[in-house]
């Protein structure tokens, strides 16, 4: 026969840990919050895990990570992922670079592209990181993919200005 799972911390009714589960972001965590609504309910330690989708030992340790720290310890753990490939200070310098804009002549482009990017970072930071990557960090630092088209920098504006036709005519 398998033993019943015991809640003994009361702090929270079925009801009110319903009302938890309907506030709460995080689906994994709504699970939990519903399989103690349901044992609180009196239901088997079986019958509850079955309806909230998880077995039955998953289910008695969730129950004593309750009965030892409360709601807050339903709450699914987030890892940090992968750390990060540069420092606060780096990207700083990278956002300061793509708003500058190269120069043609020492970077031999009119315009960052994603790849040349890539390579300054590659070049200044010994950090190797794909194209992708950069568009994220861009996108991060809210600089859109639209940009200016680029121009000649040489380029005499005066010329331009008496070339131009008239639009009187």
């Amino acid at each position: 026969m398998v033993a019943p799972v015991k809640i003994t911390r009361m702090d929270h009714t079925a009801a009110t840990l319903r009302g938890l589960a309907a506030k709460c972001n995080d689906a994994a965590q709504v699970r939990r919050l519903l399989a103690l609504a349901l044992v609180l309910e009196g239901q088997s330690r079986h019958a509850a895990a079955t309806q909230a989708g998880m077995d039955r030992q998953t289910l008695r340790d969730w129950v004593h990570r309750y009965n030892s720290e409360g709601v807050s310890g339903l709450r699914s753990i987030r890892t940090g992922g992968h750390p990060a490939a540069l420092t606060e200070a780096q990207m700083a310098v990278l956002k300061a670079l793509a708003i500058k804009g190269p120069d043609p002549e020492t970077d031999n482009v009119v315009r960052w592209r994603c790849v040349d990017l890539r390579d300054q970072v590659a070049r200044r930071f010994a950090v190797t990181v794909t194209e992708r990557t950069i568009g994220k960090w861009l996108r991060g630092f809210g600089l859109t993919r639209l940009q200016p088209r680029p121009f000649h920098p040489k380029t005499d504006m005066a010329a331009q200005a008496a070339f131009k036709k008239n639009s009187s005519t």
